[in-house]
């Protein structure tokens, strides 16, 4: 954790139905000054902000912030699911994201990285089986999707963007998960969310998980009961 930085999060969903996501985008050098980017899911989730609200409020203020990317969702509203994106690399307005399949990074929204697309596939692929698996299959399938480590060499846009920061850990940041001890964190805790298109989810049901990303035996329900909206 920086100094000064803490109270923030990357990932996180509240009672309420908001949800809020965080990547950092791939730059060489980091403004030491930067305001901690962890804030912007923190705030957000205990706002009363509706997020195209929220991240049209943060595009005003993303000049003071290290690259990022932000996913704002307002789930289960009377209007259905409505979920908004804002890159503070790209565009100067966020986008409310119509239905589909999205990958994001570390750069800018479905920017086309040999990974992102690798595990966009994956990822598609375990939905469409998802009819016929029990939930415990599905989970483990989207988890192994998250823990792939086939590295997606060459990626030319990746060493683009990223420069000589990350020449050393080239051969694992190309996989969909990065292990390196000098990047990202140890700790992570999987956040599966389920529509009513599963036949076992009815509406949104939400099942967290706790992991350490070193080892995927560890696995263990972290509540005794999903989730639902």
């Amino acid at each position: 954790m920086e100094e000064g930085k803490a109270g923030g999060t990357w990932l996180g969903i509240s009672t309420r139905g908001k949800l809020g996501a965080l990547t950092n985008y791939l730059q060489p050098r980091q403004e030491p000054d930067a305001r901690g980017r962890g804030e912007l899911v923190s705030h957000f989730l205990t706002s009363d902000m509706d997020s195209l609200s929220y991240l049209k409020k943060v595009s005003t203020e993303g000049h003071l912030y290290n690259g990022f990317n932000l996913i704002a969702a307002d789930l289960s509203t009377a209007k259905g699911d409505v979920v908004c994106y804002y890159g503070n690399r790209g565009e100067p307005e966020p986008i409310v994201l119509t239905p589909g399949t999205y990958g994001l990074s570390n750069a800018l929204l479905e920017t086309p990285w040999k990974k992102l697309c690798f595990g966009k596939q994956l990822f598609t692929e375990a939905v469409e089986r998802s009819e016929s698996l029990p939930k415990d299959i599905l989970v483990t399938q989207l988890l192994e999707v998250l823990n792939n480590e086939e590295a997606q060499l060459p990626d030319p846009a990746i060493e683009d963007q990223g420069q000589e920061y990350i020449q050393p850990i080239l051969s694992k940041y190309a996989a969909v998960c990065v292990r390196s001890a000098t990047y990202g964190t140890r700790n992570w805790r999987p956040c599966i969310c389920l529509r009513s298109v599963v036949p076992y989810a009815q509406g949104l049901c939400v099942h967290l998980l706790n992991a350490e990303v070193w080892n995927l035996g560890s696995l263990r329900p972290l509540l005794a009961q999903d989730c639902g909206f």
